[in-house]
């Protein structure tokens, strides 16, 4: 999976950066070449800033299905701006095939989460849950045996480096979620912040999950050097992974 932007990022941060429905569709295109198999998607208001508008996320959707067959997957991000009811109107609205959710965003008005759920069920919509450590992990494993959370929604991101000095995540940063997890079974993947991106998401390919890539989280090569653009970013990636024996569709 490709992250091209995330809720924060602008041009000043890189020229790349894809922010209207054109660049992103020109972005999944060029990604999908590159070896992504699905795409995780913000998009922005008039002002640039990020929002959850249904008919943003449509126009965004509608401009990379017209010129690749990459999965899409939206994301329902507060980034401090939208509450619970905004997150679970995005997914009434917008019915995406794939959408990403926080959980400790998700679970800020407790008696809402049944409801979060059963909207995504409703609208056909797969969940993969963004967790921040360990503890989020086991939180989310809970829900899941106490029925509050459906069993088909076992799947989830694993955010290295959020919370790091300097944003600079490693594949230690990886091990909490390794001990929270243990023998159960999960669908997961990893993305991380900065330089030490990849060497983290090889970590997660070679623990049996799955890798996120892309100018959300990190626009450097490990040594360094910046990316051109996100497709760059996956090639990059790719090449390593198979190095070591791993295929693209593992990245997801």
């Amino acid at each position: 999976m490709v992250a091209p932007n995330g809720a924060r990022k602008g041009k000043g941060d890189h020229p790349a950066l894809p922010i209207t429905p054109v660049e992103l569709a020109e972005t999944a295109r060029a990604c999908a070449a590159a070896g992504a198999t699905a795409i995780h998607v913000h998009v922005r208001d008039e002002a640039g800033r990020h929002t959850l508008d249904a008919d943003r996320y449509r126009a965004a959707i509608a401009a990379i299905e017209a010129v690749s067959d990459i999965r899409v997957q939206i994301t329902t991000e507060a980034a401090g701006r939208f509450e619970v009811a905004d997150q679970i109107a995005c997914l009434a609205e917008v019915r995406a095939r794939e959408a990403s959710v926080a959980l400790r965003e998700i679970e800020r008005v407790p008696a809402r989460l049944a409801e979060a759920y059963r909207v995504a069920e409703d609208a056909g919509t797969e969940v993969q849950h963004i967790l921040y450590d360990g503890a989020d992990l086991t939180r989310l494993l809970a829900l899941i045996d106490a029925g509050t959370i459906p069993a088909r929604f076992e799947k989830a991101l694993f955010v290295l480096g959020r919370y790091a000095e300097g944003q600079r995540a490693t594949p230690d940063d990886l091990a909490p979620f390794l001990s929270a997890l243990g023998a159960r079974k999960l669908d997961w993947s990893v993305c991380a912040f900065g330089p030490g991106e990849q060497d983290c998401l090889l970590a997660a390919l070679r623990h049996g999950g799955g890798g996120r890539v892309g100018f959300e989280n990190n626009i450097s090569a490990p040594d360094g050097r910046v990316f051109a653009d996100n497709a760059a970013a996956v090639r990059a990636l790719v090449a390593a992974a198979a190095r070591e024996g791993f295929q693209p569709g593992q990245d997801s």
